[in-house]
Protein backbone atom coordinates (compact mmCIF):
# COMPACT_ATOMS: atom_id res chain seq x y z
CA UNK A 1 0.00 0.00 0.00
CA UNK A 2 1.21 3.59 -0.66
CA UNK A 3 2.86 5.17 2.36
CA UNK A 4 3.02 8.89 1.58
CA UNK A 5 0.33 11.56 1.70
CA UNK A 6 0.01 14.83 -0.16
CA UNK A 7 0.29 16.71 3.15
CA UNK A 8 3.55 14.89 3.98
CA UNK A 9 4.99 15.71 0.53
CA UNK A 10 4.23 19.40 1.04
CA UNK A 11 5.56 19.63 4.59
CA UNK A 12 8.53 17.24 4.81
CA UNK A 13 11.90 18.95 5.22
CA UNK A 14 14.10 16.05 6.38
CA UNK A 15 16.75 15.33 3.72
CA UNK A 16 16.80 11.83 2.32
CA UNK A 17 14.58 9.45 0.38
CA UNK A 18 11.09 8.70 1.63
CA UNK A 19 9.47 5.56 0.22
CA UNK A 20 5.94 5.46 -1.14
CA UNK A 21 6.30 1.77 -1.92
CA UNK A 22 6.84 -0.29 -5.08
CA UNK A 23 10.02 1.56 -5.95
CA UNK A 24 8.71 5.14 -5.82
CA UNK A 25 10.63 7.56 -3.58
CA UNK A 26 10.36 11.22 -2.68
CA UNK A 27 13.92 12.62 -2.66
CA UNK A 28 14.56 15.66 -0.44
CA UNK A 29 17.92 17.48 -0.69
CA UNK A 30 19.65 19.51 2.00
CA UNK A 31 18.55 22.68 0.20
CA UNK A 32 14.92 21.60 0.48
CA UNK A 33 14.40 20.72 -3.21
CA UNK A 34 12.11 17.74 -3.73
CA UNK A 35 11.87 15.30 -6.63
CA UNK A 36 10.43 11.90 -7.49
CA UNK A 37 12.68 8.92 -8.11
CA UNK A 38 11.82 5.43 -9.35
CA UNK A 39 14.18 2.64 -8.26
CA UNK A 40 14.36 -1.02 -9.32
CA UNK A 41 16.83 -3.87 -9.70
CA UNK A 42 18.02 -5.20 -13.05
CA UNK A 43 20.78 -7.71 -13.70
CA UNK A 44 21.74 -7.62 -10.05
CA UNK A 45 22.23 -3.88 -9.80
CA UNK A 46 20.05 -1.01 -8.65
CA UNK A 47 18.76 1.33 -11.35
CA UNK A 48 17.07 4.64 -10.73
CA UNK A 49 15.27 7.18 -12.87
CA UNK A 50 14.08 10.68 -12.10
CA UNK A 51 10.39 11.23 -12.72
CA UNK A 52 10.22 14.98 -12.14
CA UNK A 53 10.18 17.71 -9.54
CA UNK A 54 7.96 17.60 -6.48
CA UNK A 55 8.73 21.19 -5.47
CA UNK A 56 5.92 23.71 -5.89
CA UNK A 57 2.92 21.49 -6.59
CA UNK A 58 0.83 22.98 -9.39
CA UNK A 59 3.82 24.60 -11.13
CA UNK A 60 4.85 23.62 -14.63
CA UNK A 61 7.14 20.58 -14.46
CA UNK A 62 6.16 19.64 -10.90
CA UNK A 63 4.40 16.33 -10.28
CA UNK A 64 1.75 15.91 -7.64
CA UNK A 65 1.75 12.66 -5.63
CA UNK A 66 -0.94 11.11 -7.83
CA UNK A 67 0.95 11.99 -11.01
CA UNK A 68 4.18 10.53 -9.61
CA UNK A 69 2.38 7.27 -8.76
CA UNK A 70 0.99 7.10 -12.29
CA UNK A 71 4.48 7.64 -13.78
CA UNK A 72 5.85 4.91 -11.48
CA UNK A 73 3.10 2.53 -12.61
CA UNK A 74 4.04 3.09 -16.26
CA UNK A 75 7.71 2.42 -15.41
CA UNK A 76 6.80 -0.82 -13.60
CA UNK A 77 4.77 -1.97 -16.61
CA UNK A 78 7.75 -1.33 -18.89
CA UNK A 79 10.07 -3.26 -16.55
CA UNK A 80 7.63 -6.19 -16.53
CA UNK A 81 7.66 -6.14 -20.35
CA UNK A 82 11.51 -6.20 -20.31
CA UNK A 83 11.70 -2.58 -21.53
CA UNK A 84 14.31 -0.30 -19.97
CA UNK A 85 12.34 2.77 -18.74
CA UNK A 86 15.44 4.99 -18.90
CA UNK A 87 16.21 4.08 -22.52
CA UNK A 88 12.55 4.47 -23.44
CA UNK A 89 12.38 7.89 -21.81
CA UNK A 90 15.51 8.98 -23.66
CA UNK A 91 14.18 7.60 -26.96
CA UNK A 92 10.98 9.63 -26.65
CA UNK A 93 12.87 12.74 -25.62
CA UNK A 94 15.52 12.62 -28.34
CA UNK A 95 14.96 14.79 -31.40
CA UNK A 96 16.68 15.06 -34.73
CA UNK A 97 19.67 17.35 -35.19
CA UNK A 98 17.48 19.63 -37.34
CA UNK A 99 14.83 19.94 -34.62
CA UNK A 100 17.50 20.75 -32.03
CA UNK A 101 19.09 23.32 -34.35
CA UNK A 102 15.70 25.00 -34.92
CA UNK A 103 14.97 25.03 -31.18
CA UNK A 104 18.38 26.52 -30.40
CA UNK A 105 17.89 29.27 -32.99
CA UNK A 106 14.53 30.18 -31.46
CA UNK A 107 16.05 30.29 -27.97
CA UNK A 108 18.87 32.57 -29.16
CA UNK A 109 16.74 34.80 -31.40
CA UNK A 110 15.60 37.27 -28.65
CA UNK A 111 19.24 38.12 -27.91
CA UNK A 112 20.20 38.91 -31.50
CA UNK A 113 20.07 42.54 -32.64
CA UNK A 114 18.59 41.73 -36.05
CA UNK A 115 17.23 38.91 -38.18
CA UNK A 116 20.52 38.64 -40.06
CA UNK A 117 22.01 36.44 -37.33
CA UNK A 118 19.03 34.08 -37.36
CA UNK A 119 19.11 33.91 -41.16
CA UNK A 120 22.83 33.05 -41.14
CA UNK A 121 22.28 30.31 -38.57
CA UNK A 122 19.31 28.91 -40.49
CA UNK A 123 21.25 28.88 -43.76
CA UNK A 124 24.31 27.09 -42.33
CA UNK A 125 22.16 24.54 -40.51
CA UNK A 126 19.95 23.83 -43.52
CA UNK A 127 22.53 24.02 -46.31
CA UNK A 128 25.93 23.01 -44.97
CA UNK A 129 24.71 20.79 -42.12
CA UNK A 130 21.98 19.21 -44.27
CA UNK A 131 23.45 15.66 -43.92
CA UNK A 132 22.90 15.87 -40.15
CA UNK A 133 19.38 17.29 -40.04
CA UNK A 134 17.41 14.02 -40.12
CA UNK A 135 19.80 12.11 -37.85
CA UNK A 136 18.85 11.53 -34.22
CA UNK A 137 20.97 13.98 -32.28
CA UNK A 138 22.30 11.29 -29.90
CA UNK A 139 23.72 9.26 -32.82
CA UNK A 140 25.97 11.96 -34.27
CA UNK A 141 29.66 11.11 -34.01
CA UNK A 142 32.96 12.65 -35.10
CA UNK A 143 32.85 10.99 -38.53
CA UNK A 144 29.43 12.56 -39.21
CA UNK A 145 30.80 16.02 -38.40
CA UNK A 146 33.86 15.43 -40.60
CA UNK A 147 31.65 14.51 -43.56
CA UNK A 148 30.09 17.96 -43.29
CA UNK A 149 33.32 19.90 -42.77
CA UNK A 150 35.88 18.26 -45.06
CA UNK A 151 34.32 19.42 -48.38
CA UNK A 152 34.54 23.09 -47.31
CA UNK A 153 37.46 23.09 -44.86
CA UNK A 154 40.12 24.28 -47.30
CA UNK A 155 38.05 26.12 -49.92
CA UNK A 156 35.80 28.03 -47.50
CA UNK A 157 37.73 28.19 -44.22
CA UNK A 158 35.76 31.03 -42.66
CA UNK A 159 32.43 29.40 -43.47
CA UNK A 160 33.68 25.98 -42.33
CA UNK A 161 34.80 27.43 -39.00
CA UNK A 162 31.37 28.96 -38.42
CA UNK A 163 29.61 25.72 -39.38
CA UNK A 164 31.78 23.72 -36.97
CA UNK A 165 31.11 26.14 -34.12
CA UNK A 166 27.38 26.09 -34.72
CA UNK A 167 27.22 22.29 -34.90
CA UNK A 168 29.13 22.19 -31.61
CA UNK A 169 26.63 24.56 -30.02
CA UNK A 170 23.63 22.52 -31.24
CA UNK A 171 25.12 19.33 -29.78
CA UNK A 172 25.86 21.08 -26.47
CA UNK A 173 22.26 22.30 -26.47
CA UNK A 174 21.05 18.71 -26.96
CA UNK A 175 23.30 17.39 -24.19
CA UNK A 176 22.07 20.03 -21.74
CA UNK A 177 18.55 18.77 -22.37
CA UNK A 178 19.41 15.14 -21.81
CA UNK A 179 19.22 14.15 -25.49
CA UNK A 180 22.82 12.93 -25.80
CA UNK A 181 25.77 11.92 -23.64
CA UNK A 182 29.55 11.98 -23.85
CA UNK A 183 32.01 14.35 -25.50
CA UNK A 184 30.99 16.78 -28.21
CA UNK A 185 32.22 15.39 -31.58
CA UNK A 186 32.33 18.92 -33.08
CA UNK A 187 34.72 20.22 -30.40
CA UNK A 188 37.93 21.61 -31.91
CA UNK A 189 40.53 21.48 -29.13
CA UNK A 190 41.60 17.95 -28.29
CA UNK A 191 39.34 16.47 -30.96
CA UNK A 192 39.01 17.85 -34.48
CA UNK A 193 42.35 19.66 -34.22
CA UNK A 194 43.95 16.20 -34.53
CA UNK A 195 41.92 15.37 -37.66
CA UNK A 196 41.77 18.62 -39.64
CA UNK A 197 44.42 21.16 -40.58
CA UNK A 198 44.38 24.39 -38.64
CA UNK A 199 41.83 26.80 -40.23
CA UNK A 200 43.29 29.51 -42.44
CA UNK A 201 42.95 32.85 -40.67
CA UNK A 202 41.44 35.42 -43.00
CA UNK A 203 41.96 39.14 -42.65
CA UNK A 204 39.09 40.76 -40.80
CA UNK A 205 36.51 42.08 -43.23
CA UNK A 206 37.59 39.76 -46.07
CA UNK A 207 34.78 38.86 -48.45
CA UNK A 208 35.11 36.73 -51.56
CA UNK A 209 35.01 39.14 -54.50
CA UNK A 210 34.70 38.82 -58.27
CA UNK A 211 37.38 40.34 -60.48
CA UNK A 212 35.78 43.46 -61.94
CA UNK A 213 36.34 42.51 -65.62
CA UNK A 214 34.06 39.49 -64.99
CA UNK A 215 31.21 41.49 -63.46
CA UNK A 216 29.53 42.68 -66.73
CA UNK A 217 29.09 39.06 -67.92
CA UNK A 218 27.81 38.11 -64.47
CA UNK A 219 25.32 41.02 -64.47
CA UNK A 220 23.97 39.89 -67.85
CA UNK A 221 23.15 36.49 -66.30
CA UNK A 222 21.85 38.05 -63.11
CA UNK A 223 19.30 40.15 -65.04
CA UNK A 224 17.76 36.87 -66.27
CA UNK A 225 17.33 35.53 -62.72
CA UNK A 226 13.79 35.65 -61.28
CA UNK A 227 12.82 36.92 -57.85
CA UNK A 228 13.24 39.87 -55.56
CA UNK A 229 16.60 38.58 -54.32
CA UNK A 230 18.08 38.94 -57.81
CA UNK A 231 16.75 42.50 -58.14
CA UNK A 232 18.11 43.43 -54.71
CA UNK A 233 21.52 42.05 -55.66
CA UNK A 234 21.53 44.05 -58.92
CA UNK A 235 20.64 47.18 -56.96
CA UNK A 236 23.41 46.49 -54.42
CA UNK A 237 26.00 46.08 -57.18
CA UNK A 238 24.86 49.23 -59.02
CA UNK A 239 24.96 51.34 -55.86
CA UNK A 240 28.04 49.64 -54.30
CA UNK A 241 26.14 49.52 -51.01
CA UNK A 242 26.17 46.91 -48.27
CA UNK A 243 23.53 44.16 -48.20
CA UNK A 244 21.98 45.45 -44.97
CA UNK A 245 21.66 48.96 -46.35
CA UNK A 246 19.88 47.66 -49.46
CA UNK A 247 17.56 45.24 -47.67
CA UNK A 248 16.66 47.87 -45.08
CA UNK A 249 15.89 50.54 -47.71
CA UNK A 250 12.47 52.19 -47.29
CA UNK A 251 10.49 54.15 -49.84
CA UNK A 252 10.67 57.24 -47.64
CA UNK A 253 14.44 57.33 -48.32
CA UNK A 254 14.04 57.46 -52.12
CA UNK A 255 13.80 60.75 -54.03
CA UNK A 256 12.90 59.83 -57.61
CA UNK A 257 12.87 63.45 -58.78
CA UNK A 258 16.41 64.16 -57.57
CA UNK A 259 17.63 60.63 -58.30
CA UNK A 260 18.95 60.20 -54.76
CA UNK A 261 18.71 57.58 -52.04
CA UNK A 262 19.40 58.99 -48.56
CA UNK A 263 20.30 56.33 -46.02
CA UNK A 264 19.85 57.60 -42.44
CA UNK A 265 22.80 57.51 -40.05
CA UNK A 266 21.10 54.91 -37.85
CA UNK A 267 21.36 52.35 -40.63
CA UNK A 268 24.94 53.09 -41.62
CA UNK A 269 28.00 51.26 -40.31
CA UNK A 270 29.88 54.54 -39.74
CA UNK A 271 26.86 56.18 -38.11
CA UNK A 272 26.74 58.95 -40.76
CA UNK A 273 24.00 59.72 -43.25
CA UNK A 274 24.94 58.47 -46.71
CA UNK A 275 23.50 59.88 -49.95
CA UNK A 276 23.63 57.58 -52.99
CA UNK A 277 23.26 58.98 -56.53
CA UNK A 278 20.93 56.65 -58.44
CA UNK A 279 21.70 55.62 -62.00
CA UNK A 280 18.95 55.09 -64.54
CA UNK A 281 19.24 51.30 -64.19
CA UNK A 282 18.99 51.54 -60.39
CA UNK A 283 15.88 53.72 -60.76
CA UNK A 284 14.43 51.17 -63.18
CA UNK A 285 14.78 48.46 -60.51
CA UNK A 286 13.07 50.71 -57.96
CA UNK A 287 10.16 51.29 -60.33
CA UNK A 288 9.77 47.54 -60.77
CA UNK A 289 9.58 47.13 -57.00
CA UNK A 290 7.13 50.05 -56.71
CA UNK A 291 4.70 48.08 -58.88
CA UNK A 292 4.61 45.46 -56.11
CA UNK A 293 4.35 47.91 -53.20
CA UNK A 294 5.35 51.53 -52.63
CA UNK A 295 4.89 51.42 -48.85
CA UNK A 296 7.46 50.36 -46.24
CA UNK A 297 10.49 48.40 -47.39
CA UNK A 298 11.63 48.66 -51.00
CA UNK A 299 12.59 45.00 -51.09
CA UNK A 300 9.80 43.54 -49.02
CA UNK A 301 9.90 40.01 -47.62
CA UNK A 302 7.32 37.25 -47.57
CA UNK A 303 5.91 38.50 -44.26
CA UNK A 304 4.02 41.81 -44.38
CA UNK A 305 6.02 44.68 -42.91
CA UNK A 306 9.29 42.73 -43.00
CA UNK A 307 12.26 43.22 -45.36
CA UNK A 308 13.60 40.54 -47.64
CA UNK A 309 15.67 37.88 -45.86
CA UNK A 310 19.32 38.77 -45.42
CA UNK A 311 20.19 35.48 -47.13
CA UNK A 312 18.17 36.20 -50.30
CA UNK A 313 21.09 37.66 -52.24
CA UNK A 314 23.49 34.94 -51.09
CA UNK A 315 21.02 32.26 -52.15
CA UNK A 316 20.73 33.90 -55.59
CA UNK A 317 24.51 33.59 -55.96
CA UNK A 318 24.34 29.99 -54.78
CA UNK A 319 21.69 29.13 -57.37
CA UNK A 320 23.91 30.69 -60.02
CA UNK A 321 26.83 28.58 -58.73
CA UNK A 322 28.96 31.70 -58.19
CA UNK A 323 31.34 31.43 -55.24
CA UNK A 324 31.48 35.09 -54.14
CA UNK A 325 29.62 37.15 -51.56
CA UNK A 326 27.25 40.10 -52.15
CA UNK A 327 29.63 42.28 -50.10
CA UNK A 328 32.52 41.31 -52.38
CA UNK A 329 31.06 43.39 -55.24
CA UNK A 330 32.02 46.50 -53.27
CA UNK A 331 35.64 45.42 -53.74
CA UNK A 332 34.97 44.85 -57.44
CA UNK A 333 33.65 48.40 -57.70
CA UNK A 334 36.62 49.85 -55.81
CA UNK A 335 39.13 48.04 -58.02
CA UNK A 336 37.30 49.25 -61.11
CA UNK A 337 37.27 52.85 -59.88
CA UNK A 338 40.98 52.74 -59.03
CA UNK A 339 42.21 50.90 -62.12
CA UNK A 340 39.91 52.08 -64.89
CA UNK A 341 38.91 55.65 -64.05
CA UNK A 342 40.57 58.89 -63.03
CA UNK A 343 38.15 59.40 -60.16
CA UNK A 344 39.99 60.84 -57.11
CA UNK A 345 40.51 58.38 -54.28
CA UNK A 346 38.24 60.29 -51.88
CA UNK A 347 35.35 60.16 -54.38
CA UNK A 348 35.66 56.38 -54.74
CA UNK A 349 35.92 55.96 -50.96
CA UNK A 350 32.92 58.18 -50.31
CA UNK A 351 30.92 56.16 -52.82
CA UNK A 352 31.52 53.21 -50.48
CA UNK A 353 30.51 55.33 -47.44
CA UNK A 354 34.07 55.22 -46.09
CA UNK A 355 35.06 58.18 -43.94
CA UNK A 356 37.58 60.44 -45.70
CA UNK A 357 38.86 63.67 -44.11
CA UNK A 358 37.48 65.52 -41.10
CA UNK A 359 33.89 66.73 -40.62
CA UNK A 360 34.61 70.27 -41.87
CA UNK A 361 36.30 69.02 -45.03
CA UNK A 362 33.49 66.58 -45.77
CA UNK A 363 30.84 69.26 -45.30
CA UNK A 364 32.75 71.69 -47.55
CA UNK A 365 32.92 69.29 -50.50
CA UNK A 366 29.59 67.48 -50.02
CA UNK A 367 27.71 69.18 -52.85
CA UNK A 368 30.50 68.83 -55.40
CA UNK A 369 31.14 65.25 -54.27
CA UNK A 370 27.57 64.19 -55.11
CA UNK A 371 28.01 65.46 -58.68
CA UNK A 372 31.33 63.68 -59.14
CA UNK A 373 30.07 60.53 -57.44
CA UNK A 374 27.07 60.49 -59.76
CA UNK A 375 29.45 60.57 -62.73
CA UNK A 376 31.42 57.70 -61.22
CA UNK A 377 28.31 55.60 -60.57
CA UNK A 378 27.04 56.25 -64.12
CA UNK A 379 30.44 55.11 -65.42
CA UNK A 380 30.18 51.95 -63.29
CA UNK A 381 26.64 51.27 -64.53
CA UNK A 382 27.72 51.84 -68.12
CA UNK A 383 30.60 49.38 -67.65
CA UNK A 384 28.25 46.80 -66.16
CA UNK A 385 26.00 47.01 -69.22
CA UNK A 386 28.90 46.64 -71.67
CA UNK A 387 30.07 43.44 -73.35
CA UNK A 388 32.46 41.71 -70.95
CA UNK A 389 35.89 43.35 -70.92
CA UNK A 390 35.23 45.90 -73.66
CA UNK A 391 38.40 48.01 -73.96
CA UNK A 392 36.61 50.89 -75.69
CA UNK A 393 34.12 51.04 -72.84
CA UNK A 394 36.92 51.16 -70.27
CA UNK A 395 38.58 54.02 -72.15
CA UNK A 396 35.33 55.95 -72.05
CA UNK A 397 35.06 55.20 -68.36
CA UNK A 398 38.35 57.04 -67.82
CA UNK A 399 37.11 59.99 -69.78
CA UNK A 400 33.75 60.27 -68.01
CA UNK A 401 35.16 60.06 -64.48
CA UNK A 402 38.15 62.26 -65.10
Amino acid sequence: MPKLTAAFVRSVEKPGRHSDGQGLYLNVTKSGAKSWVMMWKRDGRVREMGLGSATGEGKIGALALADARQAATVARQQIAADIDPIAEKRRKKVKSFGQCADSLIESLRPGWKNEKHAAQWEMTMKVYAAPLRERSVHEIATEDVLRVLKPIWQGKPETASRVRGRIEKVLDFAKARGMREGENPARWKGNLDHLLSRPVKLLRGHHEAMAYPEVPAFMAKLRDQPGTGALALQFAILTACRSGEVLGAEWSEIDFEAGLWTIPAARMKAGREHVVPLTSEAVSILRQMAEVSSIGFVFGGAKPGKPLSSMAMAMTLRRMKVDVTPHGFRSSFRDFAGNETNAPREIAEEALAHTVGDAVERAYRRGAAIVRRRALMETWASFLSAPAGGNVRLLKAKEVAA
